[in-house]
């Protein structure tokens, strides 16, 4: 008697493009469909970015101090600078960490331009940062080292304060203003 095995063949084949199928990742034809929106073609426009812009391209969790720290995505904003390089910027869940480190690191800084920070001037880098006593921004490298710190400002007319959001400073093109709350520190490209 002769065994068949076509019904064998036809059952792997039929797994095989199951398993295709499973692992394909239906978000990033979503992604490519919606990037082919009017929306998706402003958000690549130089300005400010909010937190939905800036979520979909900062990382879910940051190391710093020899741990990681999840994003707080509701809380991240970012800058697109002519020329398409970004500054991105996010409060993040510092909880694992002691409460010395929790003073000062309140959030994570992505820099991919020479970015001033008031009258200080910052390089590329991956950085915490925080607003602390003093009116003062306090930014550090990843092991904990401040690397600059510069003035803030108190804003009393922010009708609605955020916990962080980057805004257009109208006075001056180019500029912004790195709010936490009601405080802000301005920032710009370095020339």
């Amino acid at each position: 008697m002769k065994k068949t095995y076509a019904p064998l063949r036809y059952v792997l084949t039929l797994a095989v493009l199951g398993a295709i199928c499973a692992s394909t990742n239906p978000a990033a034809f979503a992604q490519a469909a919606a990037s082919s929106t009017p929306a998706a073609h402003a958000a690549l426009k130089p300005g400010a970015l909010d937190r939905d812009h800036a979520v979909a391209i900062m990382p879910t969790s940051v190391y710093y101090k020899g741990q990681s720290a999840p994003v707080q995505g509701r809380n991240s904003a970012g800058i697109r600078f002519p020329g398409g390089a970004l500054v991105l910027m996010a409060l993040v869940d510092t909880s694992g960490y002691s409460s010395a480190v929790q003073q000062s690191y309140q959030g994570y800084l992505l820099n991919e331009v020479q970015l001033k920070i008031g009258d200080k001037t910052l390089a590329p880098g991956a950085y915490g940062f925080g607003f602390v006593a003093g009116n003062r921004v306090v930014v550090m490298d990843i092991a904990g080292n401040e690397v600059l710190h510069a003035t803030t400002t108190r804003d009393e007319k922010m009708a609605r304060p955020n916990p962080l959001q980057i805004i257009p400073d109208a006075a001056a093109p180019g500029h912004y203003r790195l709010y936490l709350g009601r405080i802000y520190a301005t920032l710009s490209a370095a020339k």
